[in-house]
């Protein structure tokens, strides 16, 4: 299990995400996703604790909470969907094989 944390400030540090998620529990592990251009953090994370009380206690405390300037949203994160290989899904078009073509 999981929690998600968004609306974070671009300047948060796992270390100072971690610091506020021990005042509830045992931190496990915190994820900062980070852009893939720039390397900067995205704006939200992830927090695994100890137990799903302590996850609870967390965000019970937490969403909504004023952290560095902002709102925090805290929950419990959903289950990360399967991406394709290709990263698009069916977007539909392209029709790549030839054959049924549009003819007028």
């Amino acid at each position: 299990m999981s929690i998600y944390v968004g609306n974070l400030s671009y300047e948060v540090t796992q270390d100072g995400l971690s610091e506020i998620f021990k005042e509830y529990g045992t931190v496990k592990r915190v994820q900062l996703p980070t852009d893939r251009e720039t390397g900067k953090v995205r704006g939200f994370g992830f927090v695994e604790m100890e137990s799903e009380a302590e996850e609870n206690k967390a965000i019970e405390a937490l969403d909504g909470a004023e952290w560095m300037g902002r709102d925090l949203k805290v929950n419990k994160a959903k289950p990360r969907e399967e991406r394709s290989s290709f990263g698009g899904g069916n977007r539909g078009g392209g029709n790549f094989g030839g054959g049924n073509r549009n003819r007028y």
